[in-house]
């Protein structure tokens, strides 16, 4: 089996190593064939390790940095200022060759910035974006794209957006044609801002993509459409709010079954049946945003994410890694490509 190297951003989020150093050591033990070096305040760092295994200690290598960005930062300043943190240490191993892949639960925005100068992006991309993989209806995966990288995005955006997520959506799930569809206010061709608009007609002519219009929110997990495109405000204040739906979901659940002494009895009897479905209502479980579009392979972890949820995201990137999305992303991008401006 093949080592895959990890480099982790320990001092992102709200927690830094507080969560990310136990999650490092989770990942270790799931993915025997894994290595992680973990880049940040070596002290802070180091107190997390005591109990760690000897065998887990072996494939951890520890990058002492100076710097942290921070929530605050701007991402011209991060990008300017930060030069030995965290963040760009770990971006830096992974254009270097010596990570497959990084993990940062850290600023969006100075993530973004600081990947695509140092990653740089595919051939006929402008914008990286951010992609998760939802849950819907159907069992099947549905993609949904910009969470928040971009906030604004003009017409030829959008398209690209259209055309990365089709692609992902083809290379991992190996799906023929996936359907396409911009997220709107209604799903007439009158609707939707100019953007949305000339992104449509943009789709709509591109024979390459199964473009199939526009869908509103409540569609987002039926189901019926593989991935949905939207700028990076519309898509994460979705995402923020599905999460938020869930959590309510889930306490009321919980909440119900404390209802009276039948119920309780009953809920004790069905107990793993309720507790599998808690679990797929259970956000964290969805944990991590792939930053694609570019030439290495970056994840993003909520800020907030406790232990669990960033072991999503490390089990992500390590599974990307393997799969070498970039590359298969790249090799049918450049196929599209070249038939729509032949």
């Amino acid at each position: 089996m093949i080592n895959l190297t990890l480099a982790l951003d320990a001092m992102g989020g709200d927690h830094g190593p507080h969560v990310t150093v136990p999650a490092a050591l989770q990942a270790l033990k799931f993915h025997t064939s894994l290595n992680i070096i973990l880049v940040g305040n070596q002290t802070e760092i180091e107190k997390y390790l005591p109990q760690a295994h000897s065998t887990d200690l072996s494939r951890i290598e520890i990058i002492h940095t100076t710097e942290v960005v921070t929530m605050c930062d701007k991402p011209i300043h991060a990008l300017r200022s930060r030069k030995n943190s965290s963040m760009r240490i770990a971006l830096e191993l992974v254009r270097d060759g010596k990570a497959a892949a990084c993990v940062s639960a850290g600023n969006t925005g100075a993530l973004m910035a600081m990947a695509k100068v140092l990653l740089k992006t595919l051939p006929g991309i402008d914008r990286p974006a951010l992609v998760s993989c939802l849950p819907a209806m159907t069992g099947k995966p549905v993609y949904l794209l910009d969470l928040g990288a971009n906030v604004s995005c003009d017409s030829d955006t959008l398209f690209q957006f259209a055309i990365m997520g089709s692609v992902l959506c083809e290379a991992v799930h190996k799906k023929s044609r996936p359907k396409v569809a911009l997220l709107n206010v209604g799903i007439e061709a009158i609707k939707g801002n100019d953007q949305v608009q000339q992104a449509g007609q943009i789709l709509q002519h591109t024979e390459q993509i199964n473009y199939i219009g526009f869908v509103e929110g409540d569609e987002i997990y039926t189901g019926n459409v593989d991935v949905i495109v939207c700028d990076g405000f519309v898509g994460n204040i979705t995402l923020k709010t599905s999460e938020g739906i869930a959590k309510l979901l889930v306490h009321q659940l919980k909440r119900g079954l404390n209802d009276g002494f039948f119920v309780r009895l009953l809920s004790k009897l069905i107990a793993p049946r309720i507790q599998a479905v808690l679990s797929k209502m259970n956000p964290d479980h969805y944990n991590g945003a792939s930053l694609i579009g570019l030439r290495g392979i970056v994840v993003k972890s909520h800020g907030n994410a406790d232990e669990a949820a960033f072991l999503q995201a490390l089990n992500l990137a390590a599974t990307e890694a393997k799969r070498r999305l970039p590359e298969m992303i790249k090799d049918r991008l450049e196929s599209i490509l070249l038939d729509i401006n032949s």
